[in-house]
């Protein structure tokens, strides 16, 4: 089984999502200046396999910088496929025993997972701001909305339900019964650090499967936070394992979570790589091609890996700015003069994530929101996840569904009973 997400969205949604997604672009000056965790047991440099905190074999460690201020903030394991099979080892092993805890258990041990986070909300905030370089406002919102999918799906735990068929022969009595499928593999971008995690781990903790997760390199702390807490909420040793890998072990650590035997789902999520420069480069592009610069269009003066929140118009779908997926602070407003033509622009595009549209014309909201080639649609609203709702994009924007109730399907499996000679 395969969830695969891209934190690309369709350019009608540029305005939003694309300036909440830039690492490098967008930076905080914060860090973990002037600030300190309440408790820094939570700032762990180790990774996490099998319920202990451990170093790579190789003894190889790598550097994790603040993007804002390029200040090392902490060092962690640079573990290869040899970390990575013992990791896996370690779930499978864990699963024969996860598997079978009953659904309230699992759901017990998920809501104490939700409220420990709540607990520590803000030193998860000022780890997630000195290593992903957001401000620490948005920080403060990925927490909390991080913690509300292992709340969510502390209650789904309880709801994974099967059917009671109809036979269509006298004497026997059908039914599907929906099971976890085993070790989930969990891929997640720097991005988003803590509620990717939370998103893919609480939906398959609560379907009764085992996790090992590979954070982004960017961001291992977020992660391994997350590791510390999932501890202390008493989840068994190799239910929830994290590794930390370097961008050149990435190839061989990926490629044993997907060929391995012994993992059986994987969930990838992918984050196109953000550059102050390409930012400029699209811009500079889109300008001397007869795009209007309103506001900003030039690095900014905080440093190297800043640009300025910048505003385009007389734009047309050709160019860059429109047509290739930026993921910077750059709004690109085009005309339209029909609702046809507003259409036929946003669905000229490779990415499906998310469109947006403002409308009051019931029948026009309904209309378009059908036409829209897309996973997910913003009508007159432009923060739309929640964990009760399904995210997930088409075309090129990937497969599958994350939080809601559908965030579980991929992680179970369907098996058809049928018992013969129930009436003599």
């Amino acid at each position: 089984m395969l969830i695969f997400t891209r934190s690309l969205f369709l350019k009608s949604s540029n305005c939003l999502e694309i300036m909440m997604n830039s690492r490098r672009a967008m930076c905080s000056l914060a860090g973990l200046h002037g600030r300190k965790l309440q408790e820094p047991w939570l700032m762990k440099n180790l990774a996490f396999i099998n319920g202990k905190f451990v170093g790579a074999k190789s003894g190889k460690t790598f550097e994790v910088d603040n993007p804002a201020s390029g200040k090392i903030i902490g060092e962690v394991p640079a573990m290869d496929a040899s970390d990575t099979k013992e990791a896996i080892a370690a779930a499978h092993a864990a699963f024969a025993t996860w598997k079978n805890t009953t659904a309230k258990e699992r759901s017990k041990l998920l809501r104490r997972w939700f409220t420990l986070l709540e607990e520590h909300k803000e030193d998860l905030a000022i780890i997630l701001t000195a290593e992903a370089g957001k401000p620490l406002a948005e920080s403060r919102g990925e927490v909390a909305y991080g913690s509300s999918f292992l709340e969510f799906f502390a209650e789904e735990a309880t709801r994974i339900h099967g059917e009671v068929l109809q036979p269509a022969l006298p004497n026997r009595e059908m039914l599907l019964i929906r099971q976890p499928v085993g070790v989930a593999g969990l891929i997640t971008p720097w991005n988003f650090p803590n509620a990717m995690i939370t998103r893919k781990a609480g939906a398959a903790l609560a379907a009764g499967c085992t996790c090992v997760v590979k954070p982004a390199e960017d961001t291992p702390f977020s992660a391994l936070a997350l590791a510390a807490l999932a501890d202390k909420a008493g989840i068994p040793p190799g239910v929830f394992n994290v590794i930390t890998s370097l961008k050149s072990d990435a190839a061989a650590v990926g490629n044993l979570l997907c060929t391995s035997p012994l993992v059986a789902a994987i969930s990838f999520t992918v984050s196109w790589p953000p550059s102050p420069s390409l930012v400029s480069l699209m811009a500079a592009i889109s300008v001397n091609g007869g795009a209007t610069v309103l506001l900003g269009g030039a690095p900014h003066t905080a440093g190297a890996l800043f640009y300025q929140p910048t505003l385009l118009t007389d734009v047309t779908p050709d160019m860059p700015c429109v047509a290739t997926e930026i993921f910077g602070p750059v709004v690109a407003i085009s005309k339209f003069e029909t609702e046809e033509e507003a259409l036929r622009i946003a669905n000229d595009c490779k990415s499906g994530l998310a469109g947006y549209f403002i409308s009051q014309d019931v029948s026009q909201v309904w209309r378009v929101a059908r036409q829209l080639e897309v996973g997910m649609v913003g009508i007159n609203e432009g923060l739309i996840s929640a964990a009760e709702a399904a995210f997930g994009g088409i075309k090129e924007s990937g497969l599958g569904r994350e939080g809601s109730s559908h965030g579980i399907d991929d992680y179970t499996e369907i098996k058809y009973l049928c018992i013969g000679n129930t009436h003599l």
